[in-house]
């Protein structure tokens, strides 16, 4: 397989791992652990899995001016990131909150416009506007018809993540290609982690560790090994071979696995709002990510 190809694979895996910890993270919140608290724990622990992991490669000096950057992903990448995730995941349900992530290509291709300067096609406009009508849509009136604020407060906040997540994969691609993986990783953790402790400090106190079932921990566990710790490794390992634009186009999977292991677990359920906003979304997605044949990946 070539580099290229490894890329994607990661990509994908990737995208599966995401899409399956969007039902395991909900069935840990708020029963047992809250949102603030959870993303607490999960900073931590992958940022001591990826400084052991970098002590075993050779050391590399991050040029002080790079630093601000890194500040930059871990707001957009760490901090933003998760904790308006986690909390609008607890709030809304997995499918939604799948579907509204399904914009970050959209994102990434706007947020490129805006900042990068890059030229923006008539086709890739229009699936801009189809896209975030789908989200609007899934947002206003994708849970039941009697839908509750938090609920709508919860699509919202995933929607925080996933423009935060487009900006932090533009914010990385020239880091990523200049430092090893795990030497930025632990540095971009890092500073993630000093920016949750204050948000999360509260919530962790309230957690009953006594009573913590072991399947809970267990599912803790998994959020950070291979939520965490992997994803963001596979991710920066494609990235450093692929565009932003294309590696986010992976997120058009997460729905798909996200769907199919909920309604697996029963954990959540289709209506007809939620179908027409996702082939919304799909559509805007096609249109932004399709390029002509003389254009590389």
């Amino acid at each position: 397989m070539n580099t290229r190809g490894f890329a994607f694979l990661l990509a994908f895996l990737a995208a599966m791992i995401y899409a399956v910890s969007f039902t395991v993270a909900k069935e840990v919140m708020p029963e047992y652990i809250k949102p603030y608290a959870f993303i607490l724990l999960r900073v931590a622990g992958a940022t001591l899995l990826f400084w052991i992991a970098g002590a075993f490669i050779k050391r590399e000096k991050i040029e002080f001016r790079d630093f601000t950057r890194i500040i930059l992903a871990s707001v957009f990448g760490i901090a933003l990131n998760m904790l308006a995730f986690f909390k609008g995941l607890s709030m809304t349900t997995p499918i939604s909150a799948s579907v509204i992530m399904v914009t970050s290509p959209i994102l990434v291709l706007t947020f490129s416009t805006l900042i990068l300067k890059e030229k923006a096609t008539k086709r890739k406009l229009a699936g801009i506007m189809i896209g975030m009508l789908g989200a609007i849509l899934l947002i206003a009136y994708g849970q039941k018809v009697d839908i509750s604020e938090d609920e709508m407060m919860g699509n919202l906040l995933v929607l925080v993540n996933a423009s935060s997540y487009a900006l932090y994969l533009i914010l990385i691609r020239n880091l990523s290609q200049k430092y090893h993986p795990l030497t930025f990783a632990k540095w971009l953790y890092l500073f993630g982690l000093l920016m949750v402790i204050p948000f999360s400090y509260k919530e962790m106190n309230e957690v009953d560790w006594n009573n913590l079932p072991l399947v809970a921990i267990q599912k803790i566990g998994f959020i950070v090994v291979f939520t965490t710790f992997l994803t963001y490794m596979f991710n920066l390992l494609a990235i450093r071979k692929l565009k932003p634009t294309t590696l986010s186009i992976f997120i058009y999977l997460q729905p798909v696995f996200a769907t199919s292991y909920a309604l697996l677990v029963g954990s959540d359920e289709l209506n007809q709002i939620k179908v027409v906003a996702s082939i919304l979304i799909f559509i805007g997605v096609y249109l932004v990510t399709r390029k002509p044949k003389e254009e590389t990946v």
